[in-house]
Parts: C-alpha cells; sequence; structure tokens
C-alpha cells in the first residue's frame, strides 16, 4: 500500500512513515469495510461491560480485562485482515455508502456537477463487465511511454510525469511547510518504490515470514508479467525483485528516516544534482512541475544520492521492467479480473492475511473517497455532523490544554527557559476540530462514465497537480491536510495544530450522553496524545512557531532523553509476535504521546469533577471507568501477516501495549486499581517513567 493513496488512513498513512504528523488511531481508516452491523450499537444504561472478561483483573491486564471476551468471540471476517471493537469506519462507510448509492441511481445530475462525478466515478469502478471487456487497451499507452525511454534523461522525466500515479524511488510529497519557514510551502523527496511493505522484508534473509512474503511477492510480479505478454516473466520478475532489494538496501531505516533534523536539507535540482549525480534532477522536477529555482526537502539526502547512483549503475532495460510491473500493480484493481485476483492473492491474502476479497462496492467507495474526497466530506458533514457535537469536542479540547498547562508551569525538573519555551509553544497550539471552515472548489477535472481507468489516472494525477502549483508559495492555514472522513487524528509541528475528523468524533470516543469519565479516557485521551506530540522526541525539536529549532537547555534535553530512552527500553523487550518484539526506538514518539497523552487526560478529568468525588457507576468508579475506556478504544484483532506489516513499518506499537504500558507508568492507574506487587500490572515507584 502506497502513501500516494487515501486507502489505509490515507494520507494519515503517509504522515505517519514521515513521522511529521501522527495518528491516534492508527490503520483505522475509511477503507475499513463495513462490518455485519455497522451502525454503532445502542449504549446500555450505566457502564457498557460489554466485551469484558471476568476472569483477569485490570490490576494483571487491563487491555484484556476490558477486552478478553471480545477477543475471544470475534472473528476476522474472510474479507478483512483486522476487526475493531466498535468499528468506527464501518459507521461512516454506512452512511457513506447510502449517500453515493442514491447519487448513483439518479441520472439527472447536471453533466460536469459535482454530483454527476461522484455518480459516473462510483458506477464505472463498478462495471467489472466493462473493465474486462477493455482488455489491456486503457494501459497501452502507459506501457508504451515506459517502452519509448531511452535515456538517463527520459527516464527522469518519465518518473516525474508520474508523480501521483505511483511511488517512484524517490517521490515527491506536497502539501507541507518548510522546516525553518512554517509560512513557506515546500514539497519533499522521501524514499520509496517497495513493493513489499519496508527495507526489512529484502534485507532480513532469517526471517522465515519475510521469505514467505518475498516468494508471494516473486509470484505475483511473475504473472503481473504474464498477464502483460511478457516474453519471459520469470525473468522480469527476478529482475524487479533484485532492483527493488537494491533500493531497500540504501533506504534509511524508518526509525532514522524519521528524524527531523536529518530531514531538514532544502535543494534545487541543480543543487541535488551536484550532490547527487548520476540522474537528472533537473528533467525529474520539470516533468513533476516544480520549478527549477524553487527548493525541495529531500528528507533522507543519503538515499537520494545512492539511488542516483543505481540509476547510473543498473541498465536501462532493468528500470523499465521495473516500470512497467509497478505500473501494472498501481492499476490492477481498474483492469481485468486476472489482474485483480492476482493483486488480492499478494496484497490482501499473502500479505494481509484476508482469506476473501472484500464486495467490489465498498472498494469502489475506497477509491471514491480518494478520487473526491472534499465532495463526499461535505455532504457528509452536512448530514451527519452537528454545531453542537463540535462545541463538545471544542470544550473537552480546552480542558485538556489546561491541564497540559498547569503540568508544565509546575513541573519541578525543568530550567526556567525551556519552561516558558514551553508554555508559549503550548499557548500558540491551534485545533482543527471537525471539517474545514471553508471547504475547497470542486474538482475541475472530467469524469467519464465508464471509464474507471482514466478516471483513476485523472483524479490522482490532478491531486498531484494541486500540490505542486502550491509548491513554493505561503501556506494556507485554514487547509486541512487530512480528509473529515477518515477515523484519525494527528499533530502537525509545522503548524503546531492539531486536527480531530469528523470521523473520528463518535462513539465509543465521544459520545455527548456519555459520563465524563468515558469521554476523558476516550477522546480526551486522544487529544491529549495528539498534544503530547509538540513535546515528543521529534516534536520537541519545533518551537511554537513551527520552526525546527532547539529550545531546550542543554540539561534539560538530556534529562528528557534519558527517560525516553527508558521508555524506549521497555518497549523493546515486549514480544508482540512470537520471536518479534517492538522496536522501541521506531515506536518511541507515539509511545511518549501515549505515556504523556493518558497522564494529561486523567488530569483533565480530575479537574472536570470540581473537587467533587467521582460519581460510582456499577460499582466501579470514575477513576476506574477512565481508565476502562481508554483500553476500550484500543480493542482490535488482526491477523497475523497484518501483524507483521505493522510491526516492521508503523511507528505505533501493537494495540494492548498502548492501552497497558501507559497506564502501568501512572501513579494514577495504580491508586485507581489498588495495584500490590505480585499483580502483573503492578510497577514500583521508582520505576515509574514519567516524562512530566
Amino acid at each position: 500500500m502506497t502513501p500516494l493513496t487515501r486507502p489505509l488512513s490515507a494520507l494519515l498513512l503517509a504522515l505517519q512513515l514521515a513521522g511529521l504528523a501522527s495518528s491516534s488511531l492508527a490503520s483505522q481508516g475509511i477503507n475499513a469495510a463495513a462490518s455485519a452491523s455497522p451502525t454503532a450499537p445502542a449504549r446500555a444504561p450505566g457502564f457498557d461491560r460489554s466485551g469484558f472478561d471476568p476472569q483477569v483483573r485490570p490490576q494483571d491486564d487491563l487491555y484484556r480485562a476490558v477486552n478478553g471476551g471480545w477477543l475471544r468471540q470475534v472473528q476476522i471476517p474472510a474479507d478483512r485482515v483486522e476487526v475493531y471493537g466498535v468499528d468506527m469506519p464501518a459507521v461512516v462507510n454506512e452512511r457513506l455508502q447510502h449517500m453515493v448509492q442514491e447519487l448513483a441511481a439518479s441520472k439527472a445530475h447536471r453533466p460536469g456537477s459535482v454530483e454527476q462525478k461522484i455518480a459516473d466515478y462510483y458506477r464505472g469502478y463498478l462495471d467489472t463487465a466493462a473493465i474486462d471487456a477493455a482488455g489491456m487497451a486503457p494501459v497501452r499507452r502507459l506501457m508504451a511511454e515506459i517502452d519509448a525511454i531511452q535515456s538517463v534523461r527520459s527516464l527522469a522525466a518519465w518518473q516525474g510525469r508520474a508523480q501521483g500515479l505511483l511511488q517512484t524511488p524517490i517521490w515527491f510529497w506536497g502539501g507541507f511547510a518548510d522546516f525553518m519557514d512554517p509560512n513557506l510551502n515546500r514539497v519533499m523527496a522521501w524514499q520509496g518504490g517497495l513493493g513489499l511493505p519496508d527495507r526489512d522484508y529484502y534485507l532480513q534473509l532469517e526471517e522465515p515470514r519475510f521469505a514467505q512474503a518475498r516468494s508471494a511477492y516473486l509470484a505475483y510480479l511473475q504473472r503481473l508479467a504474464e498477464l502483460a505478454g511478457d516474453r519471459d516473466p520469470a525473468r522480469s520478475a527476478q529482475t524487479v525483485l533484485a532492483l527493488e532489494t537494491r533500493l531497500a538496501a540504501v533506504h534509511v531505516p524508518l526509525s532514522e528516516a524519521r528524524e527531523p533534523s536529518k530531514m531538514a536539507n532544502p535543494l534545487t535540482p541543480a543543487e541535488l544534482q551536484a550532490r547527487a549525480p548520476g540522474f537528472d534532477w533537473p528533467a525529474f522536477f520539470a516533468a513533476a512541475q516544480l520549478s527549477a529555482t524553487d527548493k525541495v526537502n529531500v528528507t533522507q539526502l543519503g538515499t537520494a544520492i545512492a539511488t542516483a547512483r543505481l540509476f547510473a549503475e543498473l541498465p536501462l532495460a532493468d528500470w523499465k521492467t521495473y516500470f512497467r510491473l509497478r505500473s501494472l500493480d498501481a492499476h490492477a484493481q481498474v483492469l481485468p479480473q486476472a489482474f485483480r485476483q492476482a493483486h488480492f492473492a499478494f496484497h490482501g491474502k499473502a500479505l494481509g492475511g484476508a482469506k476473501t476479497e472484500r464486495p467490489r462496492a465498498q472498494r469502489a467507495l475506497e477509491q471514491l473517497s480518494e478520487a473526491l474526497n472534499d465532495a463526499l466530506a461535505q455532504q457528509y458533514v452536512a448530514r451527519y455532523f452537528t454545531a453542537a457535537h463540535k462545541q463538545g469536542v471544542q470544550g473537552i479540547y480546552e480542558k485538556v490544554l489546561a491541564a497540559y498547562r498547569e503540568v508544565l508551569s509546575t513541573h519541578s525538573g525543568m530550567a526556567p527557559a525551556t519552561r516558558a519555551a514551553a508554555l508559549d509553544k503550548l499557548d500558540r497550539y491551534k485545533a482543527k476540530i471537525g471539517h474545514p471552515e471553508q471547504w475547497p472548489e470542486g474538482p475541475r477535472w472530467q469524469v467519464r462514465a465508464g471509464d474507471a481507468f482514466g478516471n483513476l489516472q485523472a483524479a490522482r494525477r490532478a491531486a498531484w497537480a494541486l500540490k505542486a502549483a502550491a509548491a513554493g508559495k505561503p501556506m494556507d492555514p485554514q487547509a486541512w491536510a487530512m480528509s473529515p472522513l477518515e477515523v484519525n487524528a494527528f499533530y502537525d509541528p509545522m503548524g503546531n495544530e492539531i486536527l480531530l475528523t469528523a470521523a473520528i468524533l463518535q462513539a465509543p470516543l465521544y459520545d455527548p450522553a456519555a459520563d465524563e469519565a468515558a469521554n476523558f479516557g476516550g477522546i480526551g485521551a486522544q487529544i491529549a496524545h495528539e498534544i503530547s506530540h509538540g513535546f515528543d522526541s521529534m516534536g520537541a525539536q519545533f518551537d511554537g512557531q513551527g520552526r525546527l529549532r532547539n529550545w531546550w537547555t542543554e540539561e534539560d534535553r538530556k534529562a528528557f532523553e534519558g527517560k525516553a530512552a527508558q521508555l524506549k527500553a521497555q518497549f523493546n523487550g515486549l514480544e508482540a509476535l512470537p520471536g518479534k518484539t517492538v522496536n522501541g526506538e521506531l515506536t518511541l514518539p507515539e509511545n511518549m504521546a501515549d505515556l504523556m497523552g493518558l497522564h494529561i487526560a486523567f488530569k483533565a478529568y480530575q479537574a472536570s469533577l470540581g473537587g467533587q468525588p467521582s460519581a460510582l457507576i456499577d460499582g466501579l468508579s470514575g477513576e476506574q471507568r477512565f481508565f476502562m475506556s481508554y483500553a476500550r478504544s484500543w480493542r482490535v484483532k488482526r491477523s497475523e501477516q497484518r501483524s507483521l506489516q505493522l510491526l516492521s513499518a508503523d511507528p505505533h506499537a501493537p494495540n494492548e501495549f498502548r492501552a497497558n504500558v501507559p497506564a502501568m507508568n501512572l501513579d494514577a492507574f495504580h491508586e485507581a486499581f489498588q495495584t500490590a506487587p505480585g499483580d502483573a500490572m503492578f510497577k514500583p515507584v521508582s520505576s515509574r517513567i514519567r516524562l512530566w
């Protein structure tokens, strides 16, 4: 799955991989298939204990005490790779399906209207008979363009024109603020081009699960080559796998690639040409519609230099074979049935662990949400997100922010200069809640009835063209970097703002009728998590104005890094799959935000009580309900293949550890449940990690 598309939380996934923005509910995006009962369950009076395991004590395993019964009973549907306890994406999908099917059923839309575009795009993607009848004709032009590549310059230019269509070995990613001047829109150049989820899949030869994935990928590449009429499919597949292995070897590991201080390398095409010879960077930039005088932030400069050498060293014929098969993979879902079947056999079954393919209507909705997202989101918000809903969340945000301010103001282990800078940063925080105040202009590109392949290409080219046109211009402070339809939230360090989508602001995370403990343990903890990203190991490198600048005293910085090292070590020792532990370095920023966020959210909940004791509901104190609601928000069951993908490439720890480890480090958890030595969740006071 590439960060070029909205599936798998779309832009969010890409933001996670870059580490420049962070999801608190990773991978719960619009692509999640609707469940058997997609509407949110009615909340029973009292505190909802459905899915709890009465045989497990919270003092021994908070996550399984709250989720163990559900984990035992639920089965992952055959067409899914993961399933959530309360499937918020499925609720969004059900609503969208209803809206879109209404539009698709109507024939009375004005030509060129948004309604006509939505209906024709959806119907075209659903029309597999027409896709099958077209055969290879739609993709022949693309294959002919690759065949026509005869030089290093034309190879670079073709990749520039391909931006938005597929992920090239160095690919452009737009819409970000400059690290040093956050008022300036700056395109990033990022390492990529791999067909497997991460470099480890190519390089860790001793891991049998990675070996199985490589074998499945080789078979998939060979099948694509066969279907395209390749004269020697086996050789072509081996060529591509060998080439991608060379690319993977020069990729920076994700835990290093996300380090902001190493990512700030703004270069013009000419400057990059001097630093990374072997590839025609000016031709690449020009074909991608980027100015020859503007700078692009080359986030992994060492990888760009090494990749340029590979372009010079490897035969042109190998690169053409590589781009043919990568292009077929990127368009497989709008090609004939044999391509679609091969795509599922690899991406769905071998990599994800799904047993059957999702219904085409769900894939159509997923692709429609990528292509015409703003139009869909505007209609969704008008129907399902009220001003009162937004005001309620705004109130929780302000209480969490106030709790954060109090903690920073009274934190004893911080020099006055560091504290002043931290409070200044907090005072400058902004929150975008629900949806944009002003919606972007509707799509100008043409949607053709019955042309699924052409529509997909037009949508992706148009999306990149907008990003390219904004490069080098002032940032739009009102712009949203994430769709309101995605069940997610994130923090942008350059904008110093958090974003909470309309889709995430629903039960169980936020329920206007729920008690304060449930809401602060749900959406309150998510809000505090996102605020905390401004003070994690990456976000803390940016000041209140969004500039990459050290605002810490040396002593405070060393103390902070020492605590971070403790947390990293704690997660490094956690086994997530047999023989596979969590990468404490990769997940460190998210783990820090979880720990700080839970601490701050609990403080905000306490403040909301106004000095009064919390009410008992079903025999549980408010403090207990807070932590149980937090643990319930991480309820998920995943296939082993999906878990392996996330362990390798996702900067979030597995959900059970996100629930348990922060709680184990908080005095408030131990006080709420009266833990004692011998309890599995007990941790001595002296061993609890405190970041603030």
